[in-house]
């Protein structure tokens, strides 16, 4: 009974002070509006539909960590919403580098994304450092997250963020327990969002029309999304405008 009240003590202490010196973190908001699902009443005209299969993002990911190595997202280099207190800045100093580095595989979960019950899910593996009273601890674990849908139509931008859920970490004592999960989910929240999955160069189109002395442009007007059966299927709608090809003048 005695370990088990030391235990909560250690856990309610150590998330007072987390969030004390580390706020309560917030998710990043990103540019556009949520994509909806697909209009029950059927797709408008000038409609296209594509799918992208789980397997597509597994050979992403895969060639990410095998030709370019595990992305890493160190403190330094985030965005911080305030100058840190005093006591703050010591926690933060020495040569220990807070660190958070995404790893293929760990604890027998997979970096991955998956498309299944109506939703986008990234469980993310992970290992890292951080300094926390003068000691440098390294952890590891995995997030379990899932990956909301954005457009951005002034843009012609299709966003992503990922949302963490939650944070599992392995040989962490209870007090650390919650700065480091905090630490995580401000690492992955400030240095992967948002995500760009398709930009304009990949979403509009230019049609040449030499018949006609001229080309006719495609620009998005919407982009609705279901999940379902291993596949994204995403629903883009176009607006089509033509322009004549100017003649240069002598």
């Amino acid at each position: 009974m005695k370990y088990i009240l030391l235990l909560l003590l250690g856990l309610v202490i150590g998330a007072a002070a987390a969030v004390f010196f580390l706020g309560v973190p917030s998710a990043k908001a990103i540019p556009g509006e949520i994509v909806q699902s697909p209009l029950a009443g059927g797709d408008p005209p000038a409609t296209v539909v594509v799918s992208i299969g789980d397997g597509f993002f597994e050979e992403l990911l895969g060639t990410v960590f095998r030709d370019l190595g595990p992305p890493t997202f160190n403190l330094s280099e985030m965005d911080r919403r305030a100058e840190p207190s005093s006591i703050e800045h010591a926690v933060f100093q020495g040569g220990c580098t807070n660190s958070v580095t995404l790893a293929a595989e760990a604890n027998n979960i997979k970096t991955r994304m998956r498309f299944a019950a109506g939703k986008i899910s990234a469980p993310l593996a992970f290992s890292g450092k951080y300094k926390l009273l003068g000691n440098c601890m390294q952890f590891k674990g995995w997030a379990q997250t899932t990956i909301q849908l954005s457009f951005d139509q002034p843009a012609q931008t299709l966003y992503g963020r990922v949302n963490v859920e939650g944070v599992n970490l392995e040989g962490i004592a209870p007090f650390a327990n919650n700065f480091v999960t905090v630490f995580v989910r401000t690492a992955i929240d400030s240095r992967v969002n948002p995500i760009q999955f398709l930009r304009p160069q990949q979403l509009q189109l230019l049609l040449p029309v030499q018949a006609s002395n001229g080309s006719v442009k495609a620009q998005v007007r919407d982009v609705r999304a279901e999940v379902q059966d291993g596949f994204l299927r995403l629903h883009i709608t176009y607006d089509f405008s033509g322009s004549k090809t100017q003649t240069p003048q002598a």
